[in-house]
């Protein structure tokens, strides 16, 4: 207000110095005649335009800048939708459950809401203090002498009239717009300062509730279990019911809007992914491989698409959605859980399904008492009488449940964690810990439920990179079905840590830690430590190796995705494919390696030391090793040799199994695995037989003995050749006759087959040729 009054006699003062008729006597205008004489020498009609001009100028450029832009009116929209959000948040919290669900969602609402207030209130600072240097314009016209003798000077002033009212109207309009605004500004800065109060009283009272629930609370919150006496009509429990569900679904539909955005995205994405599951098992069902499928016994992908995808998508929801109301993440959860149920449906025995069943009545029931009945002796009695049968159930009837898990490990702490939490929430309950007592239940059936869930998920992740691997190799024209069984056991290791981290990460959220810990390891990671001149943190460092050890991961495992096992022994191999999976291998490592350092937070002067500490370590001792690696990538983007050659190197000879950076492994003949460095392989000849194709010429040296011509002779060896699919019909065979006489034939026959089955097809060429010419008479012998 004293803001607006200043303002509004300044603006009064430029008014009555600007347009205010100035009277003086004859005498007094002689004098100033005489006294402005100098001025009037030195001022010509053009100064005084130019004058004028700058001033309204000033105004009308001061007119543009006070009026409100596009980004001021989406502000004052924002502030109103921040009032509507504010005023669900606070109505909500007179009458919701004090559980720890609800209030972890009012937390981070609420802080969010606090932070948006702080930006809007920076914001309609800006705009006062734009509104302040617009008035300092103003200020400027003061020390305009020309302007200011123009306005003293009656009888000159009066051929400027015309001037002088355009920038009159130009005042005025200024002067109206700027008030107006300025109130405009004044009441949201109003508005924005009483709801960071409300905000700010709202937040004390959210962290009071979850304070409650906090273990290290010891005073009693409600009477003892004893000392309860409250006896509530029935009509009222079903008004208490009614109106906390109507509060609940309020809620819900409001953490349904807010969240909208990232349930769409995820949606979205596992639409694509059951698209893609949908799309390799109709291509393997239209090329006659459907039956293939059960050989990989698929526990959940053979019950349907729709139903394994979303048990993915309702995982990633549970996780992803650590802070919303209880009644949106307990609908969540059951959902999963119900669809889990349909697919353990004829697939589980009896008694599992029978203790499945009554496990999801106890969490049904749970849920359902601590969403809609009030605290007091109905509810604290139900609490313990589902405590009693979660101990029982966790001590005998969880085992029926664990054997019907891909995943079993799990289980030693699952049922742990789960009569534990039931035996504390009876003891808290008793002595009057009820929210407490309450939060402990809940977490005790969620890291149950979870953990089954988590490792339904792992199983079904499994089976789709099965598929995918299959799939690729049908494309290939590979149909042999490969050892899945012990590449789920390689593949799903990685796997398990991430399973580990996210049952771990919904357990302390339901406890209410999660953000403590994270709090915790944050500082701890991000505490600046200092050794010599080098400044590092443990973030740093654990991150670096992080990225170092997912590259090795993705290289190692990058193979799978291209439809490459270990055990690959096909003759028809992509030498191509091989090439680009070992350049993908270069470049993942490459890359990782370069984020890890970057993510280090080494300073690169820091690192040309190190570099040049190694440079010195490669010149004493590391020769050898940088000369393999240096020859590994040579031999990737050389490809003298690729992954499925026959070569001879040396005095060794076999087939190439894979290439590294720094070795290569041949198979021999007989069976041994033959480790070459790859500067070896550089600096010896090499002999690929398969460098072109896969067919080598082979020899087969016979004598017949009969009567009999050379023609009737290449005719029964050629027939014999044709008949044996082995031997490379696109390639002409060869037939020499190194002696003749009467009766007697030399002969040695050079023909192409597959040099991964050379020893066959000689055999095979044997076994024909002594038959057919058996059949003509001759005797025939090798």
């Amino acid at each position: 207000m004293i803001q607006k009054r200043s303002f509004t006699r300044f603006l009064s003062l430029l008014t009555l110095l600007f347009f205010t008729t100035l009277t003086y006597s004859q005498t007094p205008a002689k004098k100033t005649e005489g006294r402005s004489k100098l001025f009037e020498e030195t001022a010509t009609d053009s100064d005084y335009l130019m004058a004028i001009e700058k001033a309204s100028t000033v105004m009308e450029t001061a007119y543009n800048d006070a009026d409100f832009d596009g980004a001021s009116h989406h502000l004052f929209g924002e502030i109103k939708g921040t009032q509507s959000k504010l005023d669900l948040i606070l109505e909500s919290l007179k009458d919701a459950n004090p559980n720890v669900r609800n209030q972890q969602m009012y937390r981070v609402v609420l802080k969010e809401i606090q932070q948006q207030l702080d930006e809007q209130n920076n914001a309609i600072n800006l705009r006062n203090k734009n509104l302040e240097k617009i008035k300092d314009r103003f200020i400027e016209l003061r020390k305009d002498k020309t302007l200011i003798g123009l306005l003293k000077d009656t009888i000159r002033r009066k051929n400027f009239k015309n001037e002088f009212a355009n920038l009159r109207k130009k005042y005025k309009n200024t002067d109206s717009l700027m008030t107006k605004n300025q109130g405009v500004l004044n009441k949201y800065k109003r508005l924005t300062v009483q709801r960071k109060i409300a905000v700010s009283n709202a937040l004390i009272a959210v962290e009071s509730k979850l304070e409650k629930t906090g273990i290290s609370i010891l005073k009693k919150e409600y009477p003892f279990l004893w000392n309860v006496t409250d006896s509530i009509p029935k009509k009222k429990v079903a008004q208490t019911i009614k109106s906390k569900i109507i509060v609940e679904e309020h809620v819900a539909i409001y953490y349904l809007g807010y969240c909208a955005g990232g349930l769409f995205t995820l949606a979205f994405f596992i639409g694509l992914l059951g698209w893609y599951i949908s799309r390799n098992i109709k291509y393997l069902k239209s090329n006659g491989h459907a039956e293939n499928l059960s050989l990989f016994n698929f526990k959940y992908l053979n019950r349907g698409i729709l139903i394994p995808v979303a048990v993915i998508g309702l995982n990633i929801a549970v996780v992803s959605n650590l802070y919303a109301p209880a009644l949106f993440i307990e609908i969540l959860q059951l959902i999963l859980l119900g669809i889990l149920t349909i697919l353990f449906k004829n697939k589980w025995s009896t008694n599992a399904m029978r203790n499945w069943t009554f496990l999801l009545g106890l969490f049904f029931a749970l849920c359902f008492l601590d969403l809609f009945i009030s605290v007091g002796l109905l509810q604290r009695c139900c609490f313990i009488i589902i405590n009693l049968c979660g101990i029982r159930y966790g001590l005998v009837q969880i085992k029926s449940v664990k054997d019907e898990l891909y995943i079993k490990g799990f289980f030693k702490w699952a049922s742990i964690l789960f009569v534990g939490f039931n035996g504390l929430s009876i003891l808290y309950n008793i002595f009057g810990r009820v929210s407490l007592s309450n939060m402990l239940s809940l977490t005790a059936f969620i890291s149950l439920t979870q953990i089954i869930a988590l490792s339904v998920l792992l199983k079904i992740i499994l089976e789709v990179i099965i598929l995918q691997i299959y799939t690729t190799r049908v494309k290939r024209g590979i149909e042999k079905i490969f050892d899945h069984e012990s590449l789920s056991d390689t593949l799903k290791k990685p796997f398990i840590l991430i399973i580990s981290y996210m049952w771990l990460v919904v357990i302390a959220s339901n406890l209410n830690i999660w953000e403590s810990l994270r709090a915790w390891f944050g500082s701890l990671l991000s505490h600046p430590n200092t050794i010599g001149s080098i400044t590092f943190t443990l973030g740093n460092i654990l991150l670096f190796f992080i990225i170092i050890w997912v590259a090795h991961l993705l290289q190692k495992y990058v193979a799978y995705f291209f439809g490459e096992i270990d055990d690959e022994n096909e003759e028809n191999i992509n030498k191509r494919q091989h090439s680009r999976l070992l350049i993908t291998r270069l470049v993942v490592l490459i890359v990782g390696y370069l984020l890890a350092v970057a993510a280090s937070g080494m300073p690169l002067d820091k690192l040309s030391i190190l570099l040049g500490a190694l440079g010195v370590g490669v010149g004493l001792g590391l020769q050898n090793i940088v000369s393999n690696f240096v020859s590994g990538i040579i031999l990737i983007f050389d490809k003298p040799i690729q992954i499925g050659d026959v070569v001879d190197i040396s005095s060794e000879s076999g087939r190439v199994k894979s290439m590294g950076l720094r070795t290569t492994k041949i198979n021999a003949s007989n069976g041994a695995e033959i480790i070459i460095p790859n500067g070896n392989l550089l600096s010896q000849n090499i002999t690929n037989w398969t460098y072109t194709d896969n067919f080598k010429l082979v020899e087969v040296s016979i004598e017949i003995t009969g009567d009999s011509s050379p023609e009737a002779i290449n005719s029964i060896i050629n027939e014999s050749l044709q008949t044996i699919p082995l031997v490379n019909d696109t390639k002409p065979s060869q037939i020499y006759y190194t002696a003749i006489s009467e009766g007697k034939f030399k002969i040695q026959i050079k023909f192409w087959c597959s040099i991964y089955k050379t020893e066959e097809t000689v055999s095979n060429a044997r076994q024909v040729l002594f038959s057919n010419f058996k059949a003509k008479g001759l005797a025939f012998s090798t």
